[in-house]
């Protein structure tokens, strides 16, 4: 594959902004002149990296270029900082993630890179915090993505939620907490966009939502919240696919497996690699 390290100066995030692309190579049987003045239109997979991590993390501790490789598929990876792909009016001169992946990396990538914008052919996936942001942008915009697949998270409820929730030194009850803040209070927090719960219990059964797919390690420290999702799904009547592995954690190795058997979910096809 071709491997793109882009970088641009974001509207959006008030800065550079770094971003990862992975772009389908010269095909064996044809000139560069038939594979790039082709005119054709690719399948994207918009991939979210975890807390801690950056547009890197994917391409250096997964497969996914194997993937990618297998499937004729751009991959688009952006930086997200700690932000839960979230909106920080209050953060320096503002880092807007969550407007930024819609509003301005989407134009990017279908304006300047060989990438169909059809919703069919757009899938989002994401790890840990990953999957958080992936869960708010499929929920929060089912018209751009057929499919959506959350590793090692679930849909956020925040409609029983209190100040109590988000007390502590540890950095994520820090960032829950100044996400509450950056919001304009609880009340408006627990009303926006980041209450996914909320959002796919009143899309559940509309034919709204792209495809759904959850998978989470057997030995992760998130699998009790992932069996109580899944349980409740089952009672709203949510199509979805749900995926467990059996003696993995939160850990690369799970993600790696997990993200294959999502493609394989959304059915985007294989096809046979050469190599001569």
């Amino acid at each position: 594959m071709a491997l793109v390290q882009f970088y641009h100066e974001s509207r959006y995030l008030k800065g550079n902004q770094q971003v990862w692309i992975i772009l389908p190579d010269l095909a064996k049987d044809k000139t560069p002149k038939e594979f790039y003045g082709s005119g054709k239109k690719y399948k994207v997979l918009w991939l979210l990296h975890g807390t801690f991590g950056d547009a890197s993390d994917w391409v250096r501790k997964s497969n996914v270029e194997l993937y990618a490789i297998e499937r004729d598929l751009i991959v688009v990876m952006p930086s997200a900082l700690n932000s839960n792909y979230s909106n920080w009016d209050g953060y320096m001169m503002g880092y807007s993630m969550f407007d930024y992946l819609i509003e301005e990396l989407m134009p990017i990538v279908y304006g300047w890179f060989p990438a169909s914008n059809k919703r069919e052919d757009n899938f989002i996936a994401g790890l840990s915090m990953g999957a958080r942001g992936c869960i708010k942008y499929a929920v929060n915009f089912p018209e751009k993505f057929a499919g959506a697949a959350a590793l090692s998270q679930i849909p956020t409820n925040l409609s029983n939620m209190t100040e109590e929730d988000f007390q502590g030194d540890d950095p994520f009850a820090s960032r829950l907490r100044t996400s509450v803040i950056n919001a304009g209070g609880l009340e408006k927090y627990v009303n926006s966009e980041e209450n996914t719960w909320k959002i796919v219990d009143m899309l559940a059964g509309t034919g709204k939502l792209p495809k759904l797919f959850f998978a989470c390690g057997k030995e992760d420290m998130l699998y009790q919240n992932y069996t109580n999702f899944k349980a409740h799904a089952k009672e709203i009547g949510l199509d979805a696919e749900f995926l467990e592995i059996e003696g993995l954690k939160h850990e690369w190795r799970f993600w790696d497996q997990a993200l294959e058997k999502a493609l394989d979910y959304f059915q985007i096809e294989k096809h046979e690699v050469s190599i001569i």
